[in-house]
């Protein structure tokens, strides 16, 4: 059995219509949702062994703060620049190529894909997922390279204003 968790990147600053997309930073709200997601996570006492995040920088910094909050070594976030304006597809098979000795991962990235995948690998029907969301589903594979759409367990589906963390 693996576990996938699925981030999407917190609130991010557009402040400076100069600033292209791939470069916007957190804004402070951002930060804090990272701050109230990972105590969440970490009083669930859930593992991280791998982080796999969008390069765009809200992504990145994204997956690097959450890594810090719960004891994951930031350094060892993986940046994949095939996740910023990805399909499902390109998700399905990042999460495919995750390593075995790996029980559990994270994939931070962007909307509107990050949301269907989650749909799509859980069969579930989540209208957004808003900033600094994160999805747990169980998976009944024993090696990553066997994930299929649809197969996810949706354990939990928690965001910064949800005040009951509630389940899909």
């Amino acid at each position: 059995m693996k576990t996938l968790y699925l981030m999407r990147h917190a609130k991010s600053s557009s402040s400076n219509p100069i600033i292209k997309d791939f470069e916007r930073p957190l804004s402070d709200r951002g930060l804090k949702d990272i701050t109230l997601m990972a105590k969440r996570f970490n009083e669930r006492h859930s593992l991280l062994q791998t982080i796999i995040s969008s390069s765009a920088k809200r992504a990145d910094h994204t997956a690097t703060l959450m890594a810090e909050k719960t004891g994951f070594p930031p350094v060892n976030v993986i940046r994949q620049s095939e996740l910023y304006l990805a399909g499902v597809g390109v998700f399905l098979k990042i999460a495919s190529s995750i390593d075995d000795r790996f029980e559990t991962a994270m994939l931070v990235g962007h909307n509107p894909t990050i949301t269907e995948f989650a749909n799509r690998m859980t069969n579930s029907s989540i209208d957004s997922m808003p900033t600094c969301s994160l999805i747990e589903m169980s998976l009944p594979i024993s090696c990553w390279s066997k994930i299929e759409l649809g197969q996810g367990i949706s354990v939990k589906f928690d965001y910064p204003k949800n005040l009951n963390e509630s389940n899909v």
